[in-house]
């Protein structure tokens, strides 16, 4: 604290009019001051507020990409093993297919040996029976001469 100078009815008026002053003007900083810090933490807490409201839409973002996430997955696996099953059914009818046909060509394959045997045996009956004509031709070739 200062000391002032005493003079005839009491201090020095202007050594205290100049504390005074210097009390004001350090008064009115602080009040400036704390004016300037009370609207900086009132724009402070708004952000804060901003940065709450976005830290939960980003949270629920998340969550909404995840589950979309987990979806898809779900909707991929579903979709495989649907492919899948097609996939082994084609393959199930294509063998089942195949044996049919194979069933069919070996039969016709029986059916044309059977016939073939069929028809050598006739072939050679009437290929003995034309020797036999011949034969006979021959014997009666000779007969008459």
């Amino acid at each position: 604290m200062d000391k002032f100078s005493y003079e005839e009815n009491g201090y020095n008026r202007s050594e205290v009019n100049q504390f005074v002053s210097d009390v004001i003007k350090q008064t009115e900083g602080i009040v400036k001051k704390y004016r300037s810090q009370k609207e900086e933490i009132k724009l402070l807490k708004e952000q804060l507020e901003q940065y709450k409201t976005m830290e939960e839409t980003l949270k629920k973002s998340i969550i909404n990409a995840e589950k979309t996430g987990d979806n898809i997955k779900l909707l991929a696996r579903e979709e495989a093993n649907s492919i899948i099953k097609d996939a082994k059914n084609n393959a199930s009818r294509i063998v089942n297919d195949s044996l049919l046909k194979a069933s069919k060509i070996e039969q016709e394959a029986d059916t044309l040996e059977r016939n073939m045997k069929i028809f050598k045996r006739k072939l050679k009956i009437i290929v003995e029976q034309q020797m036999a004509v011949v034969e006979e031709i021959e014997t009666l070739d000779l007969k008459e001469n």
